[in-house]
């Protein structure tokens, strides 16, 4: 009976975290699906500024609602473009199992550095592996550009983001509070536009 009513606990938890998450996405999105608002906070951020100017595409995920307790996962869709050009669509689907709790909302921005990174990501179904992070960046976060990447500073700690094989990811927090913050296991479709 005591495993039972854990059980049906944790449950209804999990379940508040996603409608949470789901009732702040649904707020979130503007009439465009929030993307021009989401491009020109990443255009904006000094972080992200180099990657624009010398990445070969990247895809844009202007809403992504994450929540769970003990299990959780995540959910959002995006557009890819190569070059500037919209090419297509993306989802962007992850299941997690360990400590996390809450539910949040947050852009994410993945930068391609090459063509070969580029095509690696639309050939398919991508999958990041386990060690994928991202470079959270914050309102006020100062930043600076280098050739071997970026570091963004927020009060005394430094992060920096590089591409790993062939591709850079920033996040930028919409609302609520997760502790768990992995992008392991996030997986990706692509469907790309008729004319291309």
């Amino acid at each position: 009976m005591f495993y039972l009513a854990s059980a049906r606990r944790m449950i209804q938890l999990l379940m508040m975290c996603v409608l949470v998450a789901h009732s702040s996405l649904s707020l979130a999105n503007p009439k465009d699906g929030g993307y021009n608002e989401a491009l020109q906070r990443f255009q904006s951020a000094q972080a992200t500024a180099p990657f624009f100017k010398n990445a070969y595409g990247y895809a844009l995920f202007p809403t992504v609602g994450k929540g769970g307790f003990g299990i959780g996962g995540a959910y959002g869709e995006g557009r890819v473009y190569r070059k500037g050009t919209h090419v297509g669509d993306s989802q962007l689907a992850q299941v997690t199992i360990g400590f996390q709790l809450g539910g949040q909302v947050y852009s994410e921005i993945i930068f391609f550095k090459t063509e070969k990174a580029y095509q690696e990501f639309t050939t398919g179904n991508f999958e990041f592996g386990a060690q994928a992070s991202a470079v959270a960046l914050t309102v006020g976060a100062s930043a600076q550009a280098g050739t071997a990447g970026v570091g963004a500073s927020v009060g005394d700690k430094q992060s920096e983001a590089h591409y790993v094989d062939g591709m850079a990811i920033f996040t930028v927090t919409k609302g609520g509070l997760m502790y768990e913050a992995s992008l392991g296991g996030q997986g990706f479709s692509f469907d790309p536009n008729s004319k291309f």
